[in-house]
């Protein structure tokens, strides 16, 4: 089969190569699909450039969640036939034709969603879900999530309002914030302008969903109200940060940080049933809509990374096998 391997000796997305590999096997509690489509997430740009590694025995194919069919079925495996549509969350090996994934880690494609478009929802719907849950936002409470017009973004605004939340969140262009308005954001504050001065005029936020880490740390800590919590899930602005400690305990406030790849397969799948049964059916109804796509064929993954990192992409990039 072939599949996007890392070209050695560079981190550039010219790395990225479409080339012929070994097919993987499933095991028995495992399902191959057959790769119809697989999202781009900020993940694969850190593992190319050598930041972010698989955790011990995944696969080193880039690619944490894709779309497709069941092409094969583990001996241990019941409910799934081959041919039936399916999504699955990867701890990688989506930027190929076939992937192995436990069967816990793959559901039915949304209502009413094309398996395209489908490739690019459920890492950041278990990303957002997982820790929203974790944190425990609440009707009445305002919720602070960046870079609205993302995929991370575009899921949390809708899923915050499907909570009750208000949500403030942040976009680079008048394109994005008009994205973001459209998308239930109550609140859009520009980069280039002192976003954080505008959110401290709100009154501050309950809960902070953060992609950045380091760099604003010191910011978030003041943003945020008595009680508040922020749940870190991505290090795009550094990985070592100061936190002051007197100000979080004069807030009751909380800091805390979590991965979704290198979790145990039963969390993952018990991640993945709560999407089936909290999310799909907001989906079907159109509560919740799928972001803005853009498809680039799987053999030029080197232009997905290029477009990703420069900011320019509006909702997901998938690509398709």
């Amino acid at each position: 089969m072939h599949a996007v391997t890392i070209a050695p000796g560079s981190t550039d997305p010219e790395a990225l190569v479409w080339d012929e590999v070994d097919p993987p096997s499933p095991a028995a509690d495992e399902v191959l699909v057959a790769v119809t489509a697989a999202g781009v997430n900020r993940a694969d740009l850190l593992q190319r450039q050598g930041k972010y590694p698989p955790p011990p025995g995944a696969s080193s194919i880039l690619g944490l969640e894709c779309s497709g069919t069941i092409a094969a079925v583990g001996s241990e495996v019941a409910g799934w036939q081959i041919g039936d549509p399916c999504v699955a969350l990867l701890a990688g090996g989506g930027y190929a034709e076939q992937v192995a994934v436990p069967a816990g880690q793959v559901l039915a494609p949304p209502p009413e969603v094309d398996l395209v478009t489908a490739g690019g929802i459920v890492e950041v719907a278990a990303t957002v879900v997982s820790n929203l849950d974790l944190v425990r936002l609440a009707e009445g409470e305002t919720f602070l999530v960046h870079g609205g017009s993302g995929g991370i973004g575009s899921f949390a605004i809708q899923w915050a309002k499907h909570l009750g939340a208000t949500v403030v969140t942040t976009a680079g262009s008048a394109e994005k914030v008009a994205v973001c308005h459209e998308l239930g954001a109550d609140h859009v504050l520009r980069y280039d302008q002192d976003w954080q001065a505008a959110t401290a005029e709100l009154g501050g936020v309950d809960v902070i969903l953060d992609p950045i880490g380091a760099k604003y740390l010191p910011a978030h800590l003041r943003l945020l109200r008595r009680g508040g919590r922020q749940v870190t899930i991505g290090m795009q602005g550094g990985r070592i940060g100061e936190l002051d400690f007197a100000a979080l305990l004069s807030r009751n406030a909380s800091v805390t940080a979590t991965g979704l790849r290198g979790r145990p397969v039963a969390e993952k799948s018990a991640i993945c049933a709560r999407l089936a049964e909290a999310v799909w059916p907001l989906i079907g109804s159109g509560e919740i809509v799928m972001p803005q796509t853009t498809v680039i064929e799987m053999a030029h993954a080197s232009r997905a990374h290029a477009l990703l990192e420069s900011g320019a992409s509006i909702g997901k990039i998938v690509l398709t096998a």
